[in-house]
């Protein structure tokens, strides 16, 4: 039985791109179905491979805020996958940052040994593309000063040496590769919107390295340094719950200069949600050739189902015979009643707080799609838009591309359909940076 893509279409693609072709490859870091399907549909008649991460408080060994486990989340990838006959040896799935970060209020013992098991989940699930993170403080560390690079580094092979045990185990036939770096904002986003971003020095990336390397091959980890594919630098691009920051290349200019001189290793560009396309292909031709993509992705399926609530709302708002899906007044009471997944990140009087819930960039939103309330309430939205169809008239006021497209052909009048054009032309854009 096909299993998934191993690692070596994509250490190939990446070595293409360090002997100078402008290429990259987009990593879908979400678990919306609709946004794995909506991806998957747009490359299906492209032979590449598609790389599908999970980040550590999402999926885990205790199944994360989605409830599912690094082999669950294998599995629910399969079945999109199966759907549309997408194959699964095209589908690489990584890991992201992967490390304590769900349990830094635990001592660092008790932390470092659950990220060990959540390595050895996510290698035994199928995963290949691995990025530890072990940059954040834990309960018993010195929070009066930054963990140093000399402790992330040897927690960081700590956990890149349990990898390789678990892979031995399971007798794969290629290993993992792995992306280390800390110039990133923690999973979830940034909360500062008022400072200038810190792009680091090549001294800084170069002691990073340096100090790296050196705790790998004190834990007889060579061969897995030489599988170390990526470095996360933080390039300037960041985004918040209203802002974004726009990718500068000439900030960035000595970042790209420096990774040249680096064998086999390339950068990888986090929080690149909302840059512009000609930003994202800057960003790639400048040796950020591993785009990460996840709260834009979600916030166009909100974006694409909030729209067809609102199209339910017109069609069907004075029919009494129909119960409407209320989906929007549905999912923020959802939020209102568990509001830890966003009530830290948003700031505010009440009606700016009440406008976040629904329209901040964060898309702290994407957290509560799976609740069972919000699940019967889209279950809902579908019915009655499958059994009533939507007027072109209408989708061309609330979708106007996707009006386009019906009325050439190329696109389905159903609920689904809408959603899933609506996500690929976010993802577009990512395919045009990555490709030359």
């Amino acid at each position: 039985m096909p299993s998934f893509a191993t690692s070596k279409e994509l250490v190939a693609r990446l070595s293409e791109h360090k002997l100078g072709r402008a290429i990259g490859i987009p990593s879908i870091c979400s678990s919306n179905p609709f946004v794995l399907q909506a991806c998957m549909r747009k490359l299906l008649d492209d032979q590449g491979m598609i790389l599908i991460e999970s980040t550590c408080n999402q999926i885990n060994q205790y199944g994360g805020y989605t409830g599912l486990t690094p082999t669950s989340f294998a599995e629910q990838v399969k079945i999109i996958a199966r759907e549309i006959n997408f194959p699964w040896e095209r589908i690489l799935l990584g890991g992201d940052h992967l490390g304590p970060f769900p349990w830094k209020r635990e001592p660092a013992a008790q932390a470092l040994a659950k990220s060990e098991e959540l390595v050895s989940a996510y290698v035994n699930a199928g995963y290949q593309k691995i990025h530890i993170d072990a940059s954040m403080h834990c309960a018993d560390d010195d929070l009066s000063y930054p963990l140093t690079k000399e402790i992330n580094a040897q927690r960081t092979s700590r956990l890149v040496k349990t990898a390789e045990l678990a892979h031995a185990r399971i007798n794969g036939d290629t290993t993992p590769v792995y992306v280390i770096g800390t110039e990133v904002p923690v999973p979830g986003g940034s909360q500062n919107e008022d400072g200038n971003m810190v792009i680091p020095g090549i001294d800084d990336i170069a002691e990073t390295l340096q100090i790296f390397r050196r705790e790998f091959y004190a834990k007889g980890l060579q061969s897995a340094w030489d599988r170390v594919v990526a470095v996360v630098v933080q390039p300037g691009v960041e985004f918040g719950n209203e802002y974004v920051f726009a990718y500068s290349r000439e900030k960035a200019n000595h970042l790209s200069r420096f990774i040249e001189s680096i064998p086999g290793i390339v950068y990888e560009a986090h929080s690149t949600d909302y840059q512009q396309r000609h930003h994202l292909k800057q960003l790639v031709e400048d040796h950020f050739a591993i785009l990460k993509v996840g709260p834009e992705l979600t916030f166009s399926f909100r974006k694409a189902i909030f729209a067809l609530a609102r199209m339910e709302f017109e069609l069907l708002g004075k029919r009494n015979s129909i119960s409407l899906s209320r989906l929007i007044e549905i999912i923020d009471q959802v939020m209102i009643a568990n509001p830890d997944y966003w009530q830290s990140y948003y700031q505010g009087d009440p009606t700016s707080i009440a406008l976040a819930r629904k329209y901040s960039l964060s898309d702290r939103i994407r957290y509560y799609w799976s609740f069972p309330a919000v699940i019967a309430s889209i279950n809902q939205l579908f019915t009655n838009l499958v059994a009533n169809p939507l007027p072109p008239s209408l989708v061309n006021e609330f979708l106007p591309n996707q009006y386009q497209r019906i009325l050439v052909g190329n696109l389905k009048n159903n609920p689904s359909e809408l959603i899933w054009d609506y996500i690929s032309e976010t993802f577009d854009k990512y395919l045009f940076a990555c490709t030359e």
